[in-house]
């Protein structure tokens, strides 16, 4: 509870943890983006997140796990892309610029290149919001294990107001999906 409540207060753990990483990544002039839950929460929706997930290339991963692992980020496991923040305990996970959301599977949307698809806030980059929306919903479609992707999207629809035009700044793939969500969105929600 504790944990939660300075969440969102913008100073527990994963907060601390995200800024340390991205300063760390800052100093090594490595691009990156903040994805997923965090960038979610910079965007307007507010929901708690227990990792931080980042979006990189497959040569700065590389480079990350070169500079950075034992010198106060571990990996998971032998083999593992993904790092631990050694003092916090935050799990921080990479998505790789090129792959696919969701399933993992080719589709016309994938994840893009960091630098080109950054805005920054309090020295952080985070994902801009057609990018996030567009990853969100090509995950959710692909893999019934994300539904959650669909329900954050509805959510920044409803929260946001974005309106049905906002559709064509996303990839034509996911745009009958938007459609879908922003359609629902406009009913009103029995109250039980």
């Amino acid at each position: 509870m504790t944990e939660g409540s300075i969440f969102f207060e913008g100073r527990g753990a994963v907060q601390e943890t995200l800024r340390k990483i991205t300063k760390r990544l800052d100093e090594l002039q490595i691009p990156y983006v903040v994805v997923g839950g965090l960038a979610l929460f910079h965007h307007g929706y507010r929901r708690f997140t227990e990792d931080i997930d980042l979006l990189v290339s497959a040569a700065s991963l590389q480079r990350i796990h070169d500079e950075l692992e034992g010198l106060g980020y571990i990996s998971l496991f032998l083999g593992s892309k993904n790092l631990r923040d050694a003092e916090s305990g935050v799990r921080i996970e990479f998505l790789i610029e090129g792959q696919f959301p969701g399933d993992g599977k080719p589709k016309p949307v994938s994840f893009p290149n960091p630098a080109a698809v950054a805005e920054e806030h309090g020295g952080i980059k985070y994902l801009r919001l057609p990018q996030l929306v567009e990853l969100k919903l090509a995950s959710g479609m692909t893999n019934p294990q994300r539904l959650k992707d669909i329900v954050d999207t509805m959510e920044l629809i409803r929260l946001l107001r974005l309106p049905l035009d906002f559709e064509l700044q996303l990839n034509e793939y996911v745009r009958s999906k938007f459609r879908e969500l922003w359609m629902l969105s406009q009913q009103e929600t029995p109250e039980y």
